[in-house]
């Protein structure tokens, strides 16, 4: 459901940005802004838990696209070759397959399927950290992000993981682990 809703995100805004008349991505970030109003009228109604959480996930995301989508109006993006929407996580159905591109990087999308679960709140330090994450895979290289504890480098790598629709595996790794304890 979440990658069907980006591919419409995707395409609509590039529709969008397409306008001859310029108005076209401000006129869309309000249509997101409309049809995020009305799942807010379908979450104060009767769910079920799956469907709560299914529509929990959705929503955060969607909120990420109309504050892109906001934003691009505001910058006056014109082409599709902006950096601005280059650097956006977008979703596109080429060659029978979906294929997830940021910047020069194109992943095809992984269609593993990890329950439904919560999805992380994108920030700029997110988005940061996945264009360098999806540089790195399309590398066939991994990403061991660096900092201090508590600050999301975990979560935002399996929250990438989620969006790309691949298998994460995450070793906590100390001064005490070696490779017998990797077995």
């Amino acid at each position: 459901v979440i990658c069907i809703g980006q591919m419409y995100w995707t395409s609509e805004v590039e529709e969008a940005i397409a306008d001859p008349s310029g108005e076209g991505v401000k006129k869309y970030a309000q249509k997101c802004t409309d049809q995020l109003d009305d799942v807010v009228n379908l979450v104060r109604g009767k769910l079920t838990k799956l469907q709560r959480s299914s529509i929990g996930a959705m929503v955060v995301l969607d909120v990420h696209a109309r504050d892109m989508t906001v934003l691009l109006a505001e910058e006056k993006v014109s082409s599709i070759l902006d950096f601005s929407w280059l650097a956006q996580l977008r979703y596109y159905w080429e060659e029978d397959n979906v294929s997830c591109k940021m910047i020069t990087a194109c992943l095809k999308y992984g269609y593993e399927y990890l329950g439904v679960s919560s999805r992380l709140v994108v920030t700029p330090l997110t988005d940061r950290c996945y264009r360098t994450l999806m540089g790195a895979l399309q590398l066939f290289l991994g990403g061991a992000p660096e900092g201090p504890a508590g600050t999301g480098k975990t979560e935002t790598t399996k929250d990438l993981a989620k969006a790309i629709a691949n298998y994460c595996v995450v070793f906590n790794c100390s001064d005490g682990l070696d490779y017998l304890a990797m077995g």
